[in-house]
This record gives structure tokens, C-alpha cells and sequence, in this order.
């Protein structure tokens, strides 16, 4: 595809990404206030779910191709995006506020399943094995921890269903519904149209496939959480910005990685490096970290993020 039609899609791409992005918010959070049930938890669960589909799409794809370089890419790629970029933009938007709850649960577990990854997948570092890899049974075991967290968010959805004090409902629930899954078409199909568009100007240049996952898929790929949490930011949803994120990066590990290599078997990346695992951990606990101390995310916190996300894609560059 030329280049000029290439970044014409991306434009376009870009134009669908913030309006649906728009319509998703607005529709997530009239049906968390319809079932008077916390935003925190519809940023957990609809609007993570959703805004993870197109890494979901490109991870099984890149398998079935057998693309395994693109698959860890653009989990570990995201997830770095999601918390640093993403999170640190939102704090200088506005500064974000962090509920007890999350700073005890949500953002350790986080931590925890980000840590899982990495020890099932440093067997030559740490199991004594011929190399590194995720295989079937890693892949079920991280399918197997999703579905506690699943069993976590429903009791959550239980016991704080009567007891938080919510809005009233923008629309009622058909109509949130449908604005909803207008926005979700919106945001996938965007993201699609930019994911493709910018591989194909990559691809022209001649970037390596796991500098293209972990820049230009995974950045392509958390379009959706980036534009929602910009929306969200700008709109005072700072419960459905954390939940979003926080459960984007579950989601990413525990289904955008578990259910492709459960399917289609063992993934054996070739190129990833320390550096790459160091981050993916080590952005969770700097969330921890600047959450624990005040209980919220402040502007100079996310020029911190920024300049950590900045300082680790300046070093992928260079080596």
C-alpha cells in the first residue's frame, strides 16, 4: 500500500478512535449508573474488555501467521504504554485520584500477574531451561488466575452494588447499550484502520518486527485506553481511567496472551531483552509507589511517568 494512502487511513483511523471513544464513556458510565453499581468496576470489566479487543485481534492473528515476536510485543508494549504514556498524560490532564480499595487490590494484582508472566517466561533465567518461552500449559495457568480475578470482581460487584451513591443514568439502559457498542465499533474499527496503516509505513522504513510490536502495535493497539482515558480524564472519570487501565493490563496478559498460546501452542519470542520485562513490572509498582504515598496520581507523578516511558523507548532504540 503507498505510503500517502497509508497515512490517509491513519487520519481517518483517528477520526473514528476519538468519537467512539466519546460515545463508549458516555455509554459505559449511564449503564454503571443504571445498575447502580461503581464505575471503578464497569472501568474494570466493559470498558477494559473493550478497549482490549484490538490487541486480542492482532495477538491471535499474529500467531496464527506465526508471528510469535509480535504476540509478547504487543502485550508487554501495551501494558508499558497503558501505565507510563497513557496514565502519565491523564495525571497532567488531571490529577487522578486512587480509591483505598484499589491501591490494596487492584493495582497489586496487577503487579502479581505482571510478575507471573515474567517468571514463566524466564525458564533458561530461572527453571534451568534450554530457553525462553510461554508455553500451552503457562498460557492455561494464566487463563486459570484470570478466572479468580473474574470471581474477585463479581463479589466486588455484589457487596457495592447497594452501597455507593451514583448519578442519575445520562440514558436509560437500551439506549446506553447501543451508544456503547457504537462507540466499541467505532474504537476497534479506528483502531484497526491505524494499527494496518502505521505497519505499512513501519514496514516501509524498515524497522525489525519486535521494535514495530513494541512501538508501533503496541502503541497502535492501546489507541483505545489512550483516547478513552483522555475522554475520561477530561470529563473528572478518574474511577473509570484507573479501572480501565488497570484492567486493560490484566486483560492484556491473562487473554491477549493466555488464550492465543492455549489455542496455538508454546511461543518462543526471539529477540526480547531484560530491559523489556524490567519495565513491565517495574511501571506497576512506580503506579504503586506514587498511589500508596497520597492516595492519587499528581501532575509532577506523570511528567515522572512520562520521562520513564521516554527514557525506556530511547533505550530500545539503542539497543
Amino acid at each position: 500500500m503507498p505510503i500517502p494512502l497509508s497515512i490517509l487511513l491513519l487520519v481517518i483511523g483517528f477520526v473514528f478512535l476519538i468519537k467512539g471513544a466519546d460515545f463508549f464513556v458516555d455509554g459505559a458510565v449511564s449503564i454503571a449508573n443504571n445498575f447502580k453499581i461503581p464505575k471503578v468496576l464497569i472501568g474494570l470489566t466493559i470498558v477494559a474488555f473493550g478497549t482490549s479487543a484490538p490487541e486480542l485481534a492482532v495477538s491471535i492473528a499474529s500467531l496464527a501467521e506465526g508471528s510469535t515476536d509480535m504476540v509478547l510485543g504487543n502485550v508487554i508494549g501495551s501494558n508499558i504504554i497503558n501505565i507510563l504514556l497513557i496514565l502519565g498524560l491523564a495525571a497532567l490532564i488531571r490529577p487522578l485520584r486512587i480509591r483505598s480499595n484499589t491501591i490494596r487490590k487492584e493495582i497489586p494484582i496487577t503487579i502479581l500477574i505482571s510478575s507471573l508472566l515474567v517468571v514463566l517466561f524466564l525458564d533458561v533465567e530461572l527453571q534451568s531451561g534450554t530457553i525462553d518461552q510461554i508455553t500451552r500449559s503457562d498460557g492455561i495457568a494464566i487463563l486459570l488466575f484470570f478466572a479468580i480475578f473474574l470471581y474477585y470482581l463479581i463479589n466486588m460487584a455484589l457487596r457495592s452494588r447497594d452501597k455507593n451513591a451514583v448519578e442519575k443514568p445520562r440514558w436509560k439502559f437500551l439506549p446506553s447499550v447501543i451508544i456503547t457498542i457504537l462507540g466499541l465499533a467505532g474504537i476497534i474499527g479506528g483502531s484497526e484502520l491505524v494499527v494496518n496503516s502505521a505497519t505499512n509505513i513501519a514496514s516501509a522504513i524498515g524497522i525489525s518486527e519486535r521494535m514495530i510490536a513494541l512501538t508501533v502495535i503496541a502503541l497502535g493497539t492501546s489507541l483505545p485506553e489512550l483516547v478513552t482515558t483522555v475522554v475520561s480524564a477530561k470529563k473528572g472519570e478518574t474511577d473509570l481511567v484507573i479501572g480501565n487501565i488497570l484492567g486493560s493490563n490484566i486483560f492484556n496478559i491473562c487473554m491477549v496472551l493466555g488464550i492465543p498460546v492455549s489455542i496455538f501452542g508454546t511461543v518462543t519470542p526471539a529477540s526480547f531483552k531484560v530491559i523489556d520485562l524490567v519495565m513491565l513490572v517495574g511501571s506497576a509498582v512506580l503506579l504503586y509507589i506514587f498511589s500508596k504515598t497520597h492516595h492519587k496520581i499528581s501532575r509532577a507523578e506523570g511528567v515522572v511517568m512520562l520521562l520513564a516511558f521516554l527514557a525506556y523507548y530511547i533505550t530500545i532504540f539503542i539497543i
